[in-house]
């Protein structure tokens, strides 16, 4: 039982810090690039480091589930915002909605496949 609590705290310790780590530099870009474009680099970019370290992890053990759970749980989460590009969204007009909509999605899912792309030609993942 004591073995399971203290891995259930350095699970909520990994991801806090990593979630500190990623609020803190969304914050960071949209202070560079406010609005619109500073979600959409941020969601464009997570996208990628997370297709990244979700191939990584699935192909190999270089990345071990504190790793995971740090990068992809807290920081990448934190870094990334459904939240902030559904309310920026809906406060513009309806051709930059669907320009921002299909923006946004169109290069996460991009971003996921480059970083699978990128796996598999530099770290021999499948």
């Amino acid at each position: 039982m004591e073995l399971n609590y203290r891995r259930a705290l350095t699970v909520v310790a990994l991801v806090a810090v990593g979630g500190f780590a990623g609020a803190n530099l969304r914050y960071a870009v949209s202070l560079l690039a406010p609005g619109l474009p500073g979600t959409l680099v941020v969601n464009a970019a997570g996208s990628l480091a997370l297709g990244v370290l979700v191939y990584v992890a699935a192909d190999s053990d270089v990345l071990g589930e504190r790793a995971q759970r740090l990068l992809g749980t807290g920081f990448l989460s934190s870094l990334t915002t459904y939240s902030t590009f559904a309310v920026q969204t809906a406060g513009v007009s309806p051709k930059l909605m669907v320009a921002n909509v299909a923006a946004n999605y169109l290069l996460g899912f991009l971003g996921v496949v480059a970083g699978r792309a990128l796996v598999v030609r530099y770290g021999g993942g499948a």
